[in-house]
């Protein structure tokens, strides 16, 4: 099973969807708690490439992006085969 870690923060829509989603697919996910201001927000931007908004996620180390990202990478058929790998050398 591959490492999805999704950086977070309460009340936010976009990351309660991407949450969903992923529920949905049946994978476990570690959640990160990155409110505005905090370490791990500072470090979700600096993994995401400057990216400042919640959700950021990624899939065995690989940036996907926000909610929107993940949903259109599932729209085009592309998130189930990153899910059914597992954590690959590179990542």
């Amino acid at each position: 099973m591959p490492l999805i870690e999704i950086y977070t923060q309460p009340w936010c829509p976009y990351c309660t969807r991407a949450l969903g989603l992923l529920e949905k697919k049946g994978v476990s996910v570690t959640e990160i708690d990155a409110p505005s201001g905090s370490q791990a927000r500072l470090q979700a931007r600096e993994r995401s490439g400057g990216r400042t908004s919640v959700p950021q996620i990624f899939i065995d180390g690989r940036h996907i992006g926000g909610c929107d990202d993940l949903v259109a990478l599932d729209r085009a058929g592309g998130l189930d085969p990153l899910l059914a790998t597992g954590p690959t050398a590179a990542a």
